[in-house]
């Protein structure tokens, strides 16, 4: 299954299981964010970031540079719950 067909499913999945109203809510905020232009100044998908330290899930400082040494990394920022 491609990443498109499983994200499709989740999104079929979210929409028995999120509630109208905060379907709603959830497509009213993403609209508003497209319209404040915010789409024009993210990082391109392929750009290099800055080289950075964070803390892991145990509160251990984890740097960009450590991780890259193991080979390629990936960094997700999850909003949380609407």
């Amino acid at each position: 299954m491609s990443l498109e067909d499983k994200l499709a499913a989740m999104r079929a999945a979210a929409a028995t299981r999120i509630p109208p109203g905060r379907q709603a809510i959830m497509h009213r905020a993403t609209e508003d964010l497209r319209k404040s232009g915010i789409l024009d100044r993210i990082t391109p998908v392929g750009a290099r970031a800055p080289a950075f330290e964070l803390a892991n899930h145990d509160g251990r400082r984890v740097s960009s540079a450590e991780l890259l040494a193991g080979g390629p990394m990936v960094l997700s920022f999850f909003r949380g719950s609407w």
